[in-house]
């Protein structure tokens, strides 16, 4: 694989990685606003970190762990992009 086609491979999944932390998270705010946890929802709003957290304990637990792995899959493309 040359160098362009690996950056632009690279571009991709950041982007989409990121697309979908964004996707996930937002879901995860309108699911802590619906069940009634309206602290919670913007807690997680201010500090992006708090919703896998309040997602775990609070019943949405599936999309706590797809918090995370959309996370860590893109700080690894990030970190591999640089």
């Amino acid at each position: 694989m040359s160098a362009s086609t690996r950056d632009a491979a690279l571009a991709i999944v950041v982007v989409a990685a990121f697309a979908a932390l964004v996707t996930v998270h937002v879901a995860t705010l309108f699911g802590l606003a619906r069940r009634k946890h309206f602290r919670e929802a913007l807690g997680a709003l201010i500090l992006p970190p708090l919703a896998p957290y309040w997602a775990c304990t609070r019943g949405m637990r599936a999309r706590g762990i797809a918090w995370f792995v959309t996370a860590t899959l893109y700080g690894v493309a990030f970190v591999l992009a640089r």
